[in-house]
């Protein structure tokens, strides 16, 4: 897959590497070696062996330990003999931070608390990762995806459970994003964690858009939970000295100055509780290892932490590429107190960064013609029947065929399928939401299939939401893809695949994006439709990209997928040669981003669910939708309406 280049002895490069011509951002070397202030050595840093009397104090320590022991052997938790009783007055409590979780049993879904496996260790070497292939890029992208996809559903599995089970919320709670971060690594499921990678890591491209700083550590992007300097500390490296690798950009110092591909950067150390500078920084830890990267020609990797709208947190991490330091110095801050500043410069050859774009996508969707004067055919070619606006921009040829056909938010269904049989008019008896006993959890297998966020929990056959006979509001968590479209979608044409459609806004992995609309008919209808020519898609030829949403088996060895509800074997097409949404535009690919659920809420038959569309990923703006339709020769039909 790749090759692991341990990284060079730093102290055996030659002098040239280590000298200085001028401070370019392709190549910057320094002249000299500047010598670091050593810093006053406090009192109770003296070692033990420079005290005068160093037997005594040995023994004092040797007899305080002994009496120590004596005192909790008295204390351990023990049966009382006769009485049955557990002595266990005085119980150690483990921390917060030193509890794991493992797994439950099979077809349990309850989480159990337990200690901790061993401390966790980060490596001790530096080591570029060399990708000899298109193909290598490609699985190794893959697993990158697939490991956040597990991170993920794990995290919202954590919040259900938590919100199901009243016990594990009781006193101080844990973050789900962290819990989730400490089971994977338990299990191995971390990536890059064995060598500290220099330059870019492998499977991650630049605008992959991360909502917890934990998942930075899964992946091997930032290897810090809270400091902004990630670097090999000088206790680990060969070379005694500190190497910085990466940095996370995210407002906190009041000095900092970012121009995009130009960025000054303040060192960490001297902040109080309220991020308020309150004495001089160092030349220690993390600002040592950004001027030993400096004076070495290491990059380091720039994460820039930003507020951005309709995001389920208050911030989010774009990967943004890498940068040279080319020089750094001393000053009086803002605050009035010593900070070291290190001036970054973003390498040439990089795609376009990504909070470039995002900001970019932002002004779009506010002011399109500002932004873009010329290439907009339509500014809503759904003509205000979606929530939200759907653009077509076209600055290639003339072509304007999406505004040509009857837009529709909703599959046509045939009448005959609305009202058959009893269960068809069932519905909850809820008031206001729904309740983990009511009826449409029950359909569901006992659960609920989406979080407070409208996020789905897991992959099924079928999804049922609640309906029109259903007593609950419109503001249940049961109704989600009935809601409609809430991002907003661009189609637009491509020389290498005709039409296609690009997203305007940020969409969360395992959110809903849009129903796949169309005119529903029998595969008797669509035989005889097709030969005049008419465009099908048949839903049963989707690839059950559903399967690996919420698979949680590399986590709980015990894990098994639910198989109820399920369906028979759909056998019905959709028309979507005159009456069609966007989600008719999407590209097809083997990779995509876009899974298709299968969701019933107006009607029950199973024969025939509508198709609502996931997300697989993070989608960052401006970033292009992408399905698997099946094969090939099965999706002529859509490959006609996007050329």
């Amino acid at each position: 897959m790749s090759t692991v280049m341990p990284f060079p002895d730093l102290n055996l490069m030659p002098d040239s590497q280590s000298s200085t011509a001028g401070t370019t951002a392709e190549d910057t070397v320094v002249t000299g070696k500047p010598l670091v202030k050593a810093e006053p050595i406090e009192e109770w840093q003296i070692p033990p062996s420079s005290s005068p009397d160093q037997s005594a104090s040995s023994d004092l320590v040797a007899e305080f330990i002994r009496i120590s022991n004596l005192f909790r052997s008295a204390f351990k938790p023990q049966q009382v003999e006769g009485y049955g009783l557990d002595s266990g007055a005085i119980v150690a409590v483990p921390d917060e931070d030193n509890r794991g979780l493992i797994e439950p049993p099979s077809g349990v879904s309850s989480v159990v608390v337990s200690p901790r496996p061993a401390k966790f260790e980060r490596p001790r070497e530096l080591a570029r990762i060399a990708i000899l292939s298109h193909d290598q890029r490609t699985q190794l992208r893959q697993v990158m995806k697939q490991t956040r996809m597990i991170y993920e559903c794990l995290r919202v599995h954590l919040l259900a459970e938590e919100r199901k089970c009243p016990a594990l919320g009781q006193g101080r709670r844990a973050r789900s994003d962290m819990t989730a971060a400490g089971m994977m690594r338990a299990r191995g499921l971390w990536l890059n964690y064995d060598k500290h990678i220099v330059g870019p890591v492998a499977g991650v491209e630049i605008g992959d858009v991360f909502f917890y700083r934990m998942e930075l550590c899964v992946i091997g992007l930032h290897g810090q939970q809270q400091a902004g300097i990630d670097c090999l500390t000088a206790e680990r490296s060969a070379t005694r000295e500190p190497i910085a690798t990466s940095i996370i950009v995210s407002g906190g110092y009041e000095d900092d100055e970012d121009k995009g591909d130009e960025l000054i950067y303040t060192g960490h150390g001297g902040q109080d509780r309220h991020q308020r500078q309150c004495e001089n920084q160092r030349l220690v830890g993390g600002n040592l290892g950004m001027e030993r990267s400096m004076q070495y020609g290491i990059e380091v990797r720039v994460i820039r932490g930003i507020k951005y709208e309709n995001s389920i947190t208050s911030k989010v991490y774009v990967y943004d590429g890498l940068y040279k330091i080319v020089e750094y110095w001393f000053a009086v801050g803002k605050s009035g107190f010593g900070v070291f500043k290190f001036r970054l410069v973003r390498m040439k050859g990089q795609p376009r960064r990504a909070t470039e774009v995002m900001s970019f996508a932002q002004r779009l969707r506010r002011e399109p013609l500002k932004v873009m004067p010329y290439g907009y055919v339509s500014f809503d070619i759904s003509n205000k029947k979606e929530n939200v606006p759907v653009y077509l921009f076209n600055d290639i040829d003339g072509d304007q065929e999406p505004r040509h056909y009857e837009y529709i938010t909703k599959s046509v269904f045939p009448p005959a399928i609305f009202g058959q049989g009893g269960i068809n008019r069932s519905g909850c008896d809820c008031t206001n939401s729904c309740t983990d006993d009511c009826l449409c959890a029950r359909k569901n297998g006992g659960e609920f299939a989406y979080d407070d966020n409208g996020h789905l929990l897991r992959g099924k056959h079928v999804v049922f939401e609640c309906g029109d006979f259903c007593k609950c509001g419109p503001g249940c968590k049961s109704r989600v893809t009935q809601k409609g479209l809430r991002k907003g979608l661009e189609v637009f044409r491509s020389k290498a695949t005709g039409w296609g459609v690009r997203t305007l806004d940020l969409i969360e992995a395992g959110s809903f994006i849009c129903e796949y609309a169309g005119v529903v008919v029998t595969r008797q209808q669509a035989e005889i439709l097709s030969m005049n020519g008419d465009v099908m898609v048949y839903p049963g030829r989707f690839t059950d990209q559903w399967c690996n949403w919420g698979d949680l088996s590399q986590v709980y060895p015990g894990y098994v997928r639910p198989n109820y509800p399920s369906l028979p074997p759909l056998d019905y097409a959709m028309d979507v040669s005159k009456m069609r949404n966007v989600a008719c535009y999407i590209s097809h690919s083997k990779e995509p981003n876009v899974m298709v659920q299968f969701v019933l809420y107006d009607h029950n038959h199973l024969m025939f669910p509508r198709v609502m569309l996931f997300a697989l990923e993070n989608i960052s703006p401006l970033a292009e939708l992408s399905l698997d339709y099946g094969l090939a020769d099965e999706v002529n039909g859509k490959l006609a309406i996007c050329n």
